[in-house]
């Protein structure tokens, strides 16, 4: 986006609204909706943290007075009924930071340290498989909660070896399902994706299988708490992956987002399809936070998919960002960097630049590098292109698949898209709005995930019928 003219002497009104809407982008990319669900004439992308925080999370709903903060401990909380978490733990985790003062090096401090703990055995008998199992999986959990704070934290260049301690958790997790998900890697350039596919037995009878698409900074447990149990319950398998921009490739391969994530998606359909447990014909394909904008993409292009489900529906990311931010965009690399380095940078507070690292890094490598080491990128302007680049406006019309739209009430990040993107839709569709009526509020349902679950599923298995 242009700047706008004469905008270059307003700096410090710039820069004081800049830091107010960084701060809300904290919580933008969770991977962690007005009332009435029509779109905005002009979406401005998030919402103030006082509109996503104030009504909308009333009461013991509000963990934390910071919104960013209180976004991902209720996503914690939340993935409690699916195994993920233990209301106990996070509640007092979040007593414990709440009462030595709400940082990132608290948080990440509290919630390190209980995923470390969950490691051990519990007080009493030693622990049985069943107990490790789930245990690791709420260590991957908290370690996911850490790393989203990570790069706030003292300890920035702990970042890879945090990732590494959520992901270790995790394959202790899946090593002691029953069964055990088959694990692989699927081609993908020169990077595979790692792959973790779900069934409910070992048989070879060809079933339905689900594609489980995370966000821009989500973790394989949260794949877990929004699809897999559900997947499994009704007799489907469930295939967890890493993307490109996501979890290994990310952290440890460095390779970032791509806008044809069609090239993703269709090596794991390759993969499912040449397998003897799975039905090629009802291949199914969900997206949660930004991949509501990543799989409507792929299934734009990757006409196997059978069921498109975008949770919540997304046609430009880059309106996830404040306007603010947005308007330092000029077509010339050189103006734009020099606007972020010479009117911005300097007059970032540090809480506003740990948000704009968290959020630049799964779009540019340099940026997460200097991250690491506490430093704040310099070059604004290819992360920033490279998200614009996401926008699906002009494809979306080709989707065939039958899609289910999700929108949230109180929808901080995306507000008015999921209604522009069921409008765009041409093939069968359905949209739907969770409510706070229901405890459902906020963007991807963060205290409702097991409804989430059913509201999905139960569209799934009308759309894609046993035969």
């Amino acid at each position: 986006m242009n700047r706008i003219p004469g905008d270059r002497h307003s700096g410090p009104t710039r820069r004081a609204l800049l830091t107010a809407g960084a701060g809300a982008a904290l919580a933008a990319g969770c991977a962690r909706g007005g009332a009435s669900g029509a779109p905005a004439a002009e979406p401005s992308g998030t919402a103030t943290p006082t509109a996503a925080a104030g009504g909308i999370t009333p009461g013991v709903m509000t963990l934390f007075k910071d919104p960013g903060y209180n976004f991902n401990g209720l996503l914690a909380l939340g993935a409690s009924g699916a195994g993920a978490a233990e209301v106990g733990e996070v509640l007092t985790a979040v007593n414990t930071i709440n009462d030595s003062g709400l940082s990132a090096q608290s948080y990440v401090k509290t919630f390190r340290a209980l995923g470390d703990r969950l490691l051990k055995a519990p007080p009493g008998a030693p622990a049985d498989p069943r107990t490790k199992q789930f245990r690791a999986l709420r260590a991957a959990q908290y370690y996911g909660q850490a790393l989203f704070f990570v790069l706030g934290s003292d300890d920035p260049g702990s970042e890879e070896q945090l990732y590494k301690a959520g992901r270790g958790a995790w394959d202790t997790f899946c090593d002691l399902c029953e069964p055990a998900p088959v694990k692989a890697n699927v081609p993908y350039g020169s990077t595979p994706l790692p792959v973790w596919f779900f069934r409910p037995d070992t048989r070879d009878t060809p079933r339905p299988t689900v594609i489980l698409t995370n966000g821009s900074d989500g973790q394989n447990v949260d794949m877990w708490t929004y699809g897999v149990p559900a997947a499994l319950d009704r007799g489907w398998n469930a295939l967890v992956y890493d993307g490109p921009g996501q979890g290994q490739l990310l952290f440890v391969d460095q390779v970032v987002f791509t806008p044809t994530w069609e090239k993703a998606v269709t090596p794991l359909v390759d993969w499912l399809s040449a397998r003897p447990d799975v039905d090629p014909d009802r291949i199914a394909l969900t997206g949660l936070s930004m991949a509501g904008d990543l799989a409507p993409r792929a299934a734009a292009f990757e006409t196997r998919i059978a069921a498109l489900v975008a949770m919540p529906g997304c046609l430009e990311p880059w309106l996830g960002f404040p306007p603010e931010i947005r308007q330092i965009l000029t077509p010339d690399k050189q103006e734009t960097n020099d606007i972020w380095n010479k009117e911005v940078v300097p007059e970032l507070p540090p809480d506003a630049a740990d948000v704009m690292k968290k959020r630049f890094e799964p779009f540019s490598i340099p940026a997460m590098l200097e991250a690491r080491q506490g430093k704040l990128f310099t070059d604004f302007y290819t992360p920033a292109t490279r998200i614009q680049a996401l926008t699906i406006t002009d494809v979306v019309g080709r989707i065939k698949a039958p899609t289910l739209v999700l929108d949230y009430e109180g929808e901080q990040f995306y507000p008015g898209q999921p209604r522009r993107m069921y409008d765009a839709l041409t093939s069968p569709k359905d949209y739907l709005k969770l409510t706070a009526a229901e405890g459902a509020q906020l963007h991807c349902s963060p205290m409702a995930p097991q409804l989430h679950c059913e509201v999905v599923f139960d569209w799934l298995q009308k759309t894609l019928p046993d035969r």
